[in-house]
């Protein structure tokens, strides 16, 4: 039965292969024994490898182990798991927060927790995976309205009637780079009493100093406001965070199955996070180079006659038009020594080169992208 599924996905140029790195992560990765420039990270601010990061993960793991053995409600946490939750309510201007093991726990733990029977969920068409499962496990309708089209989500708020209403949506867009446009989602929000769910996974880090979506906006976090993120993007560590009032924390800590039935991460991750936050807010110059170096790719990919599909971040989409088409040129690119595999269905519907570019990538490293891009014929 799967060998003529897999079979199908061959024909139709969608099966999947893995490419392990050989060093570790970074602007330049080692496969095969050959070393590629890397534009496929998260790792925007280039602090996976960071000194402050090691270090702070060295000293924890000397002083708690490795291991966590068990669920944060029973004996996993430590006084750093608190101490990281502190920061991060204090980073995101709430009362409280609570860590989760990673983006996709996080969400698909965290809707159907804070939604019911009696609950409309009204979700962007283009959110992640992770939301869309999330939905798909609660046990409320969802309606799915077209990307960033707040007169057709205000249209639909305006005629569903529910006793609770749930808006969820990526703050940037994973695949796309675009921005959603907040301001005018948060007013829309409060004037129909809907809560906002905001996945801030890629704009923590990169909008609003560092600080996210609701920041670059000049948005308060109000008590009908519910900011998700994840340490493991930016912050080059691992796991997620939600962040609100200290209400909805403690409800999500009580009713989140995917954080309530995980072992807790290992105090050494944690360690790692608390060293990402004291960098962000100390080093105002990461995300300097972030957009500095984001500019100069995004006028030479477009200079050289690519459509970058909308992207406000460094996140730069590279349209491709065919599924065909789209593996010729991360070929050529992986021939050149480029690391940018292709993005096909059913992660998008439309394929393409998704180009990821970091603080830590150099003017050479832009540079030889750049005259890898040109060279497709």
């Amino acid at each position: 039965m799967f060998k003529e599924k897999i079979k199908i996905l061959k024909e139709k140029n969608l099966l999947r292969s893995l490419k392990d790195r050989e060093s570790p992560q970074g602007s330049r990765i080692k496969i095969n024994g050959k070393e590629y420039i890397n534009f496929s990270s998260n790792d925007y601010l280039g602090l996976v490898n960071h000194p402050h990061i090691i270090d702070k993960a060295k000293k924890a793991l000397d002083e708690y182990g490795y291991g966590s053995g068990a669920s944060r409600l029973l004996s996993g946490g430590t006084v750093l798991h608190r101490e990281l939750e502190t920061m991060i309510a204090q980073f995101k201007n709430t009362d409280s927060a609570l860590i989760f093991n990673a983006g996709y726990a996080a969400n698909t733990g965290i809707i159907p927790a804070i939604t019911d029977k009696d609950t409309l969920i009204f979700s962007d068409e283009f959110n992640h995976a992770s939301i869309i499962d999330g939905c798909r496990l609660s046990v409320s309708r969802t309606f799915i309205y077209r990307h960033k089209d707040l007169s057709r989500l205000e249209e639909l708020l305006r005629k569903e009637r529910a006793r609770k209403k749930l808006v969820i949506t990526d703050t940037v867009f994973s695949m796309d780079g675009d921005i959603v446009p907040l301001k005018d989602l948060f007013y829309i929000c409060k004037k129909y009493d809907a809560l906002l769910y905001l996945d801030d996974a890629h704009g923590t880090g990169l909008l609003g100093n560092g600080k996210g979506a609701l920041s670059h906006f000049n948005l308060k976090p109000e008590s009908w406001v519910i900011q998700m993120g994840t340490f493991s993007k930016s912050f080059g560590s691992l796991g997620a965070f939600v962040a609100g009032t200290a209400d909805i924390i403690q409800w999500i800590l009580n009713r989140s199955r995917s954080f309530i039935f995980s072992t807790a991460l290992p105090p050494c991750v944690i360690a790692a996070s608390i060293a990402a936050i004291e960098l962000i807010e100390n080093n105002p110059a990461l995300i300097k180079k972030l957009w500095t170096n984001t500019e100069k790719a995004v006028k030479n990919i477009k200079d050289s006659g690519y459509d970058i599909m909308g992207s406000e971040t460094p996140i730069i989409p590279i349209r491709t038009g065919t599924i065909e088409n789209t593996l010729r040129i991360s070929m050529h690119l992986f021939e050149k020594g480029i690391y940018a595999p292709a993005i096909r269905p059913p992660t998008v519907k439309e394929p393409r080169i998704r180009i990821n570019i970091t603080a830590a990538h150099t003017d050479e490293d832009i540079g030889r992208l750049i005259d890898a891009i040109r060279e497709v014929s």
